[in-house]
Parts: structure tokens; C-alpha cells; sequence
């Protein structure tokens, strides 16, 4: 049996399986207080890490060039740790099914090199059961071990947000389950060292993977809610940020925003959640609803986009418009799942000719994950007949009116999806405005 002072004196290590926005920013925690191996089978992802890059900006240079974390790609460097911490994605295929060949790969991958006396702590998001139905099964049969009597196993939901600088992996508070009082004092023990606002312990794993899928399905409502007001606003021909202004004033209103919902968190999760809910015979319905509002949101967008070109005069097909911005929030690389993708693809099925840029989304990912390629500089293809603004990037807000005016043909469409100008100054200076 292994205690939590074999890891404070760096007897024995942690491994953290995934080092991509999650898992990298954990392991260079853990690295702080444990010895820690960062495993990923993505080679230049590797090498990069090894001398200071991380593409995903959620370190720093000189925290990864300070940090004592041996990167690897080679997966026998498991063996060297008893405490295994699992990060990989989590996706849904295009049919909305749960994707789980990451997680079962790399419980794979684990097990085989898995050691007596280890704990395995999930961090992905799953739908609840998923860590004992179905991983602990493949961490026994690749690596020969007996689960509670050899190996035991843990559940701790990541609630990491991409990009933010005040909410880390430090000062949030972490949930934390095991299979037995014995793992799930460890797994509290050594979280503990490391996260400075303080640990809860879930009643079981199951309560842990639905606490955590619930949480981005709770968000995902709201917001759900936001963009169909939106839609019913616009009908009734009044400005939705309006109408969010008057209710604030209320104190117990929760201020939601309408806006595109991507990413690999909130857009994915709640179908890990129906997905279980349907196998169990149960059909959600307000879950589901949500997800169809969301998903509808670029069409809204660009329906919107049409028939200000109609109004304005100016030819549908052929048209030049550029889109800026194509992460699936603002300020960050992150492209995964972006609902700016949707926009882009329905204005090429019109016959748009459709141009995007952003500061932040890495050219070689954008072209092999969409084969899009991003323009060098805003300036590019000018002048556009519209411009859509899908990300709320700080470097857009710092855009002017005469930065649009130099490259919007008139009569000027601007499409500010997340409402990042002033409406009556740009509609002053005779643009035609639509925002959510």
C-alpha cells in the first residue's frame, strides 16, 4: 500500500496521462509539491513542451522551462508512478454520440504499464458509471491486476477554463471521489497539497462524473434560454441587451448572454448526460431542447446576415464576407468544436465568398482540423461587403469605426455577434447593425 508521504518525498510519482489545456496545467502544478512524468502520445506535442512551447498559452515559457516535469511520449515511463491522473478529451462524434476511444485508449495504455499498489484518477468528463463500468475493465484485462485488491480508482472532474487567468486549477475548488475510504483519502491527501481552495469529497464517483456533466449542462441551458429570447426579440424589434439591462437591476436575476455555444465542454457535455439518460429509457427533454436552441444559433446569424445584404442591395453569391474570429471563445487558440465554423461552411453552401481571420488560432491547425485558411491580416481581400465579428477577441474591441469603414463597402453591414460595439454609433454612421 501506498501512503501520501512516499509521493511528498518523492519516493514514488505522478503521472499525468493528456497534457493538452487540462492536463498540462495540472501537471505543472503537481510539479510544485511531487515528481511528476507529463505522458502524451502526441510526439511534437512532446518535443515542443520539452523546450518551453505550449500551444494551448495555458503555461507560460518560464513556467515549463522551471518545471522539473519529465515530458515523455514513451508509455513505459508509467511504470515509474503509482499515481496516475488520466486528462484526454472527451468528444462526440458527428452523430452526438459520446466519443470514448481517447479514454479507452488510454486506459489502454495504462493499464498495461500499470503497477501494484496504483490509483488511477479519471479527470475526463463521462457520463456517470462510465470510470467503473467501463474503464476499470480494461485497466484489469491489460494489466493483469485485480481492481480494489491491486489497483483502485478515482473520479475528480476538471473544472480548468481555457483562458482564464483567475480561475486555476489552484483556486478552484476540486471534487474528488475513490472506489474505497483508503483511495479516497490518498486521492484527497495529495489534491490537497496542491489545490489551495480546498477539497470535496463526493459521495461516490458516480455523484463525481454527474456533478461534473451537469455543471456545463446547467450552463448550456441558460444560455439556451438567452439565445431563444434573442430570436423572440427580434421578432418584437427591441435590443436583447436592452432588455438584460433592465432585468439586472433585479438581484436575483442571473445576467446569461446569447452568444454561438462551442468547445469541447459545454456544447459536448450535456450529451454524455442524454446519452446515459436514453440507455436508460429515460428521453430528456429540456436538455435536448437546449442543445437544438444552441445549435441553431449560426444559422440564426447568418439568416440575419442575408437579409441585410437583401436589404442593403447587394448580390448574395459572390459576395465577400469576412469573418473575425473562429476560437470558440475569446482570447484563446482554441478551435475545437467552434460554432464559427458552422457560419463559415453555410455562407460557402450560398455561394459567399467567405474569409476569416484570427489573431489567436494557430494557420496549421485551423487548415488541417476545417481546411480553412486563416488570412494574414484583416486587410487581406478589403473591401468586404459585411463583416461578421463571431469572437469577442480584445483585439477586436479596439477596432474603431473607421477600421470598418475603411473595409466594408457601403451601404456598411457590421454582424456583432457578442455586442462588443456601441449600436447607435455605428448605426449614426449608417451602418446596418444586428447583434444577439
Amino acid at each position: 500500500m501506498i501512503s501520501v508521504e512516499d509521493f511528498i518525498n518523492k519516493k514514488e510519482s505522478i503521472c499525468v496521462v493528456g497534457l493538452g489545456y487540462v492536463g498540462l496545467p495540472l501537471a505543472v502544478a503537481f510539479a510544485r509539491h511531487f515528481n511528476v512524468i507529463g505522458f502524451d502520445i502526441n510526439q511534437v506535442r512532446i518535443n515542443e513542451l520539452k523546450v518551453g512551447i505550449d500551444r494551448t498559452k495555458e503555461t507560460t515559457p518560464d513556467e515549463l522551462k522551471s518545471s522539473s516535469i519529465t515530458f515523455t511520449y514513451n508509455e513505459e515511463h508509467i511504470k515509474k508512478c503509482k499515481f496516475i491522473i488520466i486528462t484526454v478529451p472527451t468528444p462526440i462524434d458527428r452523430h452526438k454520440v459520446p466519443d470514448l476511444k481517447p479514454i479507452f485508449s488510454a486506459s489502454a495504455i495504462v493499464g498495461r504499464n500499470l503497477q501494484k499498489d496504483s490509483i488511477v484518477v479519471y479527470e475526463s468528463t463521462v457520463y456517470p458509471g462510465l470510470t467503473e463500468e467501463e474503464c476499470v475493465p480494461i485497466l484489469e484485462k491489460e494489466s493483469g491486476l485485480v481492481w480494489k485488491k491491486d489497483f483502485y480508482v478515482g473520479y475528480s472532474p476538471e473544472r480548468i477554463n481555457p483562458g482564464d487567468k483567475i480561475h486555476r486549477f489552484e483556486n478552484i475548488v476540486k471534487v474528488v471521489s475513490g472506489d474505497t475510504d483508503y483511495s479516497l483519502n490518498i486521492i484527497s491527501e495529495i489534491y490537497a497539497r496542491v489545490v489551495k481552495a480546498g477539497i470535496f469529497r463526493a459521495k461516490s464517483i458516480k455523484v463525481a462524473e454527474a456533478a461534473k456533466v451537469i455543471e456545463n449542462t446547467q450552463r448550456d441551458i441558460n444560455i439556451a434560454l438567452m439565445n431563444e429570447l434573442s430570436m423572440i426579440f427580434h421578432k418584437i424589434g427591441i435590443d436583447t441587451k436592452d432588455v438584460l439591462d433592465a432585468a439586472s437591476t433585479k438581484w436575483n436575476f442571473l445576467r446569461f448572454e446569447p452568444g454561438l455555444v462551442g468547445g469541447h465542454c459545454i456544447s459536448v457535455d450535456p450529451y454524455y448526460l442524454t446519452f446515459k439518460a436514453q440507455e436508460l429509457g429515460h428521453h430528456p427533454e429540456v436538455i435536448l431542447s437546449g442543445r437544438r436552441v444552441n445549435d441553431s444559433m449560426p444559422n440564426f446569424v447568418v439568416q440575419n446576415l442575408l437579409k441585410l445584404l437583401i436589404k442593403a442591395k447587394k448580390q448574395i453569391e459572390s459576395s465577400k464576407v469576412l469573418i473575425l474570429g473562429l476560437t470558440f471563445k475569446e482570447n484563446i487558440p482554441d478551435v475545437r468544436n467552434t460554432k464559427v465554423f458552422d457560419i463559415y461552411k453555410e455562407l460557402k453552401e450560398f455561394g459567399i465568398n467567405a474569409y476569416v481571420y484570427d489573431p489567436h488560432a494557430y494557420k496549421d491547425e485551423v487548415f488541417k482540423e476545417y481546411e480553412i485558411e486563416l488570412l494574414q491580416n484583416p486587410y487581406a481581400f478589403s473591401p468586404y461587403d459585411a463583416v461578421i465579428v463571431a469572437v469577442k477577441h480584445s483585439a477586436f474591441g479596439e477596432y474603431d469605426i473607421k477600421f470598418y469603414k475603411d473595409i466594408i463597402t457601403e451601404p456598411r453591414i457590421l454582424i456583432d455577434v457578442k455586442n462588443l460595439y456601441d449600436r447607435e454609433l455605428f448605426e449614426k454612421n449608417g451602418f446596418l447593425y444586428w447583434s444577439l
